[in-house]
């Protein structure tokens, strides 16, 4: 039926075009009308075609993939708002920077390798009275961790590694002390010392440190000795005696300041040989024989000579300690 209406209305679209071709031209306000109305005729015909036709395979494609993709971009959207309003999920989104060692223990943070050394070096220090300083201690503490045996591959400087960190440790233990007790002399808290009370109680502070392994201390101030290990040695060395004076209370910028520094320098390395030997009850000796040489740093004058021979002395110092060391290396008693 809608295919023979379709026809008739065409029939007399079609008639109605003859009429227009056989009018003369010199009619033009007549065709002009005719001509709107056949087109007008023809317009409506063509809209009626396309309504009666059902969609075509190609559009109805193009809109089940506009209403997929506009779906797939509210997803995304709400996903977004939803990760910015909870803390929780955007954190969970974020890349995980954990770790998890042998034993299956989770951490929240990354470590590093340094961190990771430092803390297996910590819990070396736990086997140093059976092992020594030794890759051995640094192994056993590892095992503590959760970690292998093999992860000693780590430390290029062996047991070097583990003195200088032990080194790095207590300084930075004695710095914490000395800092708070400076803290509270400027609150009014605590009486300040006198200079040469100070430098005792600091340097006997900084030899105490040594008292749990003092079996073994011999064989680290050996392993410091050797040459690969004297520059961090004596960088650690120079570190702690400038901390010492610094909370003593020296501001000294003249040649003084290199005078001080080099006699409590040779004053520490003689304390620390003369401990190492002692078996008086409680290190007393080694504190008695520290009485004595502490006065010399805090009466000492600044001429040049005096510089010159404090050099010297200390020189010889570290000379004789070597050949002490020499002695006692390889013994784990004190004599």
């Amino acid at each position: 039926m809608a295919a023979l209406l379709r026809g008739l209305r065409a029939g007399r679209a079609l008639r109605g075009l003859g009429s227009v071709v056989a009018t003369p031209t010199a009619t033009t306000p007549q065709c002009s009308s005719l001509r709107r109305g056949f087109h007008c005729a023809a317009l409506r015909l063509q809209d009626e075609s396309k309504s009666d036709k059902p969609p075509s395979s190609s559009s109805t494609t193009y809109h089940e993939h506009y209403q997929a993709h506009s779906t797939e971009q509210d997803t995304t959207a709400a996903s977004q708002e939803d990760s910015a309003s909870d803390p929780a999920a955007e954190t969970a989104s974020g890349p995980n920077t954990s770790y998890q060692d042998q034993s299956g223990e989770q951490g929240e943070e990354y470590e590093t390798e340094e961190q990771l050394q430092a803390r297996i070096l910590t819990a070396a220090l736990e086997f140093v009275p059976q092992h020594g300083w030794s890759m051995e201690a640094i192994a056993a503490g590892a095992e503590t961790l959760g970690l292998s045996s093999a992860s000693t591959g780590m430390f290029y400087n062996g047991a070097g590694d583990l003195v200088l960190h032990f080194i790095t440790h207590c300084n930075s233990q004695l710095t914490e002390i000395l800092a708070e007790q400076h803290k509270q002399v400027q609150l009014g808290q605590a009486e300040p010392k006198e200079t040469a009370d100070f430098l005792r109680d600091a340097i006997e502070t900084r030899l105490r440190m040594y008292i749990p392994y003092i079996e073994t201390w011999p064989q680290a101030m050996s392993i410091l000795l050797l040459p690969h290990n004297i520059p961090d040695s004596l960088k650690h060395l120079s570190t702690l005696v400038d901390d010492i004076w610094y909370y003593a209370g020296d501001r000294s910028t003249d040649m003084n300041w290199y005078t001080k520094r080099a006699a409590l320098t040779g004053i520490y390395n003689t304390t620390e040989l003369v401990m190492v030997q002692d078996s008086s009850p409680d290190f007393q000796d080694t504190w008695n024989f520290l009485d004595n040489r502490i006065q010399d740093v805090v009466n000492m004058a600044t001429t040049a000579k005096q510089v010159q021979s404090t050099g010297e002395a200390v020189v010889q110092g570290l000379m004789g300690a070597a050949v002490t060391l020499k002695n006692l290396t390889g013994l784990n008693q004190r004599r």
